[in-house]
């Protein structure tokens, strides 16, 4: 859990608490919060040890929606954007939380692979990443896709826009969901390629900010 600006996709710039949900079945090969993956009682730790570290760790805290709420207020946060992110946060029904959140004052988003059903307030923006053909061996799921307000897919060859383009059509509509392209790893192919596609088809062209700039 962390205070700091967004560096992805369509909310860039904007100030956000990041709420890292432990636990992800998905395996994604190139994914770096790979501390996040494994769910294990003997890693669970206090709030405070979490917050305080300064390198990853496997170790997490476990706390309740109003519980978690409190930590936002003892840690003097100001930001009023929560980004809840993983692991995979959607294997939780998010409800609660979303909702608490949206009634606090705050608003909500959601980063999810796409592969568990999304339970959440219905103020909640949604940015699915599909994750597809990954180690976990789990599908996307057509009623993530219909679900989210950002479709954003991380490419570094023309077979990733390819496999969207696959998942797109089983998608109802796009009215109203922004489509963004995100290069991996600032790879300059990736982004050449990125850039060019977003042009022709009217997407957008989500840049890792945080990662030019140096920030968590």
């Amino acid at each position: 859990m962390f205070e700091t600006i967004q560096g992805e996709g369509a909310h860039t710039g904007i100030p956000s608490i990041f709420v890292r949900l432990q636990g992800c079945p998905v395996g994604c090969p190139w994914c770096d919060t790979k501390h996040t993956w494994t769910l294990d009682d003997a890693l669970v730790t206090t709030a405070q040890a979490v917050i305080a570290k300064n390198e990853e760790s496997e170790h997490y805290f476990d706390v309740n929606e109003n519980e978690l709420l409190a930590l936002f207020a003892a840690q003097g946060y100001v930001a009023k954007h929560v980004v809840i992110t993983g692991g995979e946060p959607c294997m939780y029904d998010l409800i609660p939380l979303t909702e608490l959140l949206h009634n606090r004052g705050y608003t909500t988003q959601i980063e999810t692979s796409g592969t568990f059903e999304v339970r959440c307030d219905p103020r909640t923006y949604v940015t699915v990443s599909p994750k597809i053909n990954m180690k976990g061996g789990m599908e996307v799921l057509v009623s993530a896709l219909e679900r989210a307000n950002e479709i954003k897919h991380p490419i570094a060859m023309q077979k990733h826009i390819d496999e969207l383009d696959i998942l797109l059509e089983k998608v109802s509509s796009l009215d109203g969901k922004q489509v963004c392209l995100q290069p991996i790893s600032q790879q300059a192919r990736a982004t050449e390629l990125a850039v060019k596609t977003c042009i022709s088809r009217n997407w957008r062209l989500s840049l890792q900010t945080h990662k030019y700039i140096g920030i968590e």
